[in-house]
């Protein structure tokens, strides 16, 4: 895939870049190790004033970043101008809280026959980090904000289609005072990414991505005895139960499964609901879908616009093609509108069964699947057919039900009469196919750490 931005409201080539050669990419990583060397001294308090003041260039600029990521893979303003908010969040959180995070924890020293144990946390070295175009500031930010503040280095391999936001955060770090090598984006193809990772100067790496980008990251950094952590997809249950407030849960549903165009790991996608609530529910889900604007995502009406790239909307019409064939009911949408650009209309679908390719992939588009149950176990063992783990939201005021949802759900985040989102306080990750490893919230910073016991005599 050629290094470029490309507008997908109207496919239109907007600005290509050559891949940096093999000499530049050696010069990227021998500045890594060497700036790893000595920024891993810096104290606390200088990773946190240039954090801060990244994040108050980013707040500053936020309209032009905001137009430079709807430009590039295309959802609405509005959502990229609360993205960018919430890098800003993200940074300033990790300035205020990574000295406490990583602050020494002092052993039972007793027990161990010391006069003094404690546990440390150091940081490791120059971390790969291979990231998706979806939310191409915030996925990148949750890790750079958390790493840099640890004492590592970053290098950013960013999706091929949003080289202009890679460019921007790999200068957004120096502008703001760190040096030279704390954080480069490297321009190059994803075919080049082993050779990235097996270099002995590369000491681990982060992916944000597809099964099987995260399966060959895995397999390379295995062999090479390199940490790695994964984010992969998901096909995230929406539950709803007879307790629930069915408008506020079909409400919150339609926003959950077109978030980002519907290009989220943790959007809602298959929508399981009680047989007692099922017709309501449907009526106001159904109702609130077809009333959404599909348009130019730069039009501060738009609801959904384009999907990011051409081949993601040609996925999505195969896989409701697949479905709708093999007896599934559409309700709404369910075709490709006569327009430039890659827009796919918001679609719901019911009767999805096992054979059909929906039931399995995870849709990467505004595509919903609705399903009946009669109980909660019916429910449980559906929202767990799948091989993926990532996000699960349930909606009902039961306190036990709440419990026993949150306890029997597969998945690395449960949200009960809410939707799923990623928070600086709460860690992010998934189970099963959707990857391991954390990234946020305490949990996240000491990934790339080394955990040093300490044992004094």
């Amino acid at each position: 895939m050629a290094i470029a931005t490309i507008n997908p409201a109207t496919g239109e080539t907007l600005k290509t870049f050559e891949p940096m050669d093999d000499r530049e990419l050696d010069r990227r990583l021998a500045l890594a190790a060497a700036e790893f060397e000595r920024y891993r001294s810096t104290g606390f308090a200088r990773r946190a004033e240039w954090m801060l003041s990244a994040a108050r260039l980013m707040d500053e600029e936020t309209e032009q970043l905001a137009r430079l990521m709807t430009t590039e893979m295309g959802k609405p303003l509005a959502q990229a101008r609360a993205e960018t908010a919430k890098c800003v969040q993200g940074m300033r959180f990790y300035a205020e809280h990574a000295e406490e995070f990583l602050a020494p924890e002092p052993a039972d020293a007793a027990a161990v026959n010391a006069r003094r144990a404690e546990v440390r946390y150091r940081p490791l070295g120059p971390v790969l980090a291979v990231m998706p175009w979806n939310f191409p500031c915030w996925q990148v930010i949750r890790f750079a904000a958390p790493a840099l503040m640890a004492g590592n280095v970053g290098l950013l391999k960013h999706a091929s289609n949003v080289p202009q936001t890679a460019l921007y955060l790999g200068e957004l770090f120096a502008r703001a005072g760190f040096p030279a090598g704390c954080f480069q984006t490297l321009l190059i193809e994803s075919g080049r990414v082993e050779d990235v990772l097996r270099d002995a100067r590369v000491v681990a790496a982060t992916l944000t991505g597809s099964e099987a980008a995260g399966a060959s990251v895995a397999s390379v950094a295995g062999g090479e005895v390199k940490k790695t952590v994964l984010e992969l997809g998901g096909s995230d249950p929406y539950v709803v139960m007879p307790s629930a407030d069915v408008a506020a849960a079909a409400g919150t549903g339609v926003t959950a499964r077109v978030q980002n165009n519907g290009q989220s790991c943790i959007a809602a996608k298959r929508f399981i609901v009680h047989d007692q609530v099922y017709d309501e529910f449907t009526e106001r889900f159904v109702e609130g879908m077809r009333a959404l604007r599909l348009g130019d995502p730069m039009d501060e009406a738009t609801d959904v616009g384009p999907l990011a790239t051409q081949r993601g909307r040609d996925d999505v019409e195969r896989l409701v093609a697949d479905a709708a064939g093999r007896g599934a009911h559409v309700l709404c949408g369910g075709v490709t509108p006569s327009r430039t650009g890659w827009y796919f209309e918001p679609t719901v679908l019911t009767g999805i069964r096992p054979g059909m390719r929906m039931f399995e992939e995870e849709v990467f588009g505004p595509v919903a699947q609705l399903y009946r149950v009669n109980d909660a176990a019916e429910a449980i063992a559906l929202a767990n057919a799948t091989r993926f783990g990532l996000g699960a939201g349930v909606w009902t005021t039961d306190p036990a039900e709440q419990e026993y949802f949150a306890g029997e759900l597969d998945a690395g985040l449960v949200f009960v009469n809410g939707m799923v989102r990623s928070y600086p306080e709460l860690p992010f990750g998934g189970v099963k196919r959707s990857g391991y490893g954390r990234e946020l919230s305490v949990q996240g910073i000491r990934e790339f750490c080394d955990v040093k016991s300490v044992w004094i005599g």
